[in-house]
């Protein structure tokens, strides 16, 4: 049976002790110190399991964040990094890991995390065929690393969570860039430190477009634009705060911003980018039609009025804003949250665009050749919670299953634990496609390729994936971070 205060103790758990010593890379305190201390007891207790974990309870803080007035900031669209120098075949880029004081709540600045300086992180565009290679400088207190998350990469660029770079050092990824065009992005996978840095703010949009994309003519240039959608605790004076239920939801950084379009279509590249939240999304019941998941462009397009997404999980999708005149206002509303987006028409424009029948076809999958099955639950019978995968904590020194190089293998993955405790399930390396939810329909938010998947409480989700292009160590984790920090991650040897 589910302890209650057990779960309740999940959002703002100091990891530390033998329970979660095997989660810190060598040489790292032996504990992660959680983002606030002063207000965990009273934030924490009495709300209900279902608030805490998917924020649909009531808040009772001790104290309340500075007032905004809804609409009245512009969300911003991050910068695009420029590369630093170009070769014939890779693109250089130089970006530093570094706190800042950045403006969330107008008039006044909360300390965060960042890339470049920036919150969100600096947006990075790549093509197919063309690698980039990126050198971060960690100017944090504490040992970093980057994942990009969605991204074939070599194992020694995949940011393994044991393969840490400490403050004032250099590391340096190359990303290849042999897969198809995606919605990707990059954040902070340093074992131990992840929550905390990702909620913090280490997190950034990378776009990875290819030449099959152009002659279809979808929305492009300023016209093609990554929304981030997170949340967020916080305190009277801007400060996070790790507590549940993260009552502040952040579109690209702001709260409740708005966005002047033209009376034109759109593509908009869609990311949630929270710890641990299920985002429901409507737009005045408006068509918002899906053209892309987690690992690209869908076979077609897809009509929808609601967008489902859990964290870490991306969708592209166009609004035609020439359906409406200039002057409307359409509001992009979480099902839990409310409003988190206005979109103003504010002008007419020319629109070449389109949004054609077929958009990118998706091969059969060669047969599995090997069955696993994958329970990710908490144990909750210590002194604190640990999760487990296949009723083991994470140990980096343990391989969980070991894949011959190019074989095609069926993942049954379960959620071992009682409602409402849902889980995500991430891996590195590999697109996969989702083929059963346990005999009910899949969801639309399954299709195409995909890299992330949403396991609700008690079932399951049957994944299949062809492991390819490199050898190494790479990891499979619940992508509600938090759980992940508590030891819900395994792994996998790609092996010749």
């Amino acid at each position: 049976m589910l302890n209650r205060r057990r779960v309740l103790t999940l959002g703002g758990l100091t990891v530390g002790g033998a329970a979660a010593g095997f989660l810190l890379p060598k040489g790292t305190p032996a504990h992660v110190q959680p983002l606030s201390d002063a207000h965990m007891g009273g934030q924490m207790a009495g709300m209900d399991m279902a608030g805490m974990l998917h924020h649909t309870g009531p808040l009772t803080p001790e104290t309340t964040p500075p007032p905004v007035t809804p609409f009245t900031t512009a969300m911003p669209v991050s910068p695009v990094l420029r590369p630093a120098a170009r070769s014939s075949t890779t693109d250089f880029y130089r970006l530093a890991i570094q706190p800042a004081n950045v403006e969330i709540f107008p008039g006044t600045t909360t300390p965060a995390l960042t890339y470049g300086g920036l919150f969100p992180g600096p947006t990075i565009r790549a093509r197919t065929g063309r690698a980039v290679q990126i050198t971060y400088t960690n100017g944090l207190s504490e040992v970093s690393n980057v994942h990009l998350h969605g991204g074939h990469t070599p194992q020694d660029s995949d940011g393994y969570s044991m393969d840490t770079f400490a403050p004032g050092a250099s590391r340096t990824y190359r990303y290849p860039n042999l897969q198809q065009g995606a919605t990707l992005w990059y954040h902070d996978h340093a074992m131990g430190f992840e929550a905390d840095h990702l909620y913090r703010g280490l997190q950034g949009f990378y776009v990875l477009e290819d030449d099959v994309e152009t002659p279809l003519r979808l929305p492009s240039g300023e016209f093609d634009v990554p929304i981030m959608v997170r949340d967020a605790h916080f305190d009277e004076n801007a400060g996070w705060v790790s507590a549940f239920p993260r009552d502040t939801v952040l579109t690209n950084g702001k709260i409740q911003p708005y966005f002047r379009v033209a009376a034109r279509k759109y593509r908009f590249r869609l990311l949630n980018a929270a710890n641990d939240r299920l985002l429901k999304l409507n737009l005045n019941g408006t068509e918002m039609i899906r053209i892309g998941s987690d690992g690209g462009l869908l076979p077609t397009p897809v009509p929808e009025t609601e967008l489902s997404l859990a964290s870490g999980e991306r969708t592209d999708f166009v609004v035609d804003f020439g359906r409406f005149p200039v002057g409307k206002q359409l509001v992009l509303s979480d099902a839990n949250a409310g409003p988190v987006l206005r979109f103003d028409v504010v002008r007419s424009a020319p629109d070449t665009s389109r949004v054609p029948d077929v958009l990118r076809p998706l091969p059969a999958m060669p047969p599995a050749t090997v069955t696993r099955d994958i329970t990710m639950s908490f144990d909750f019978t210590g002194a604190t919670p640990v999760g487990l995968m296949n009723g083991k904590a994470f140990d980096p020194n343990r391989v969980d299953y070991q894949i011959k190089r190019g074989t095609t293998e069926l993942w049954r993955i379960h959620n071992g634990d009682a409602a409402p405790l849902d889980h995500t399930f991430h891996v590195h390396l590999v697109q996969f496609r989702v083929v059963d939810r346990g005999g009910a329909p899949l969801l639309p938010v399954d299709a195409g390729r995909k890299d992330t998947v949403f396991v609700t409480a008690g079932n399951s989700v049957a994944v299949q994936a062809t492991f390819g292009d490199y050898l190494g160590k790479y990891v499979f984790h619940c992508h509600f971070i938090e759980h992940s920090v508590m030891g819900m991650m395994g792994q996998i040897e790609i092996v010749p």
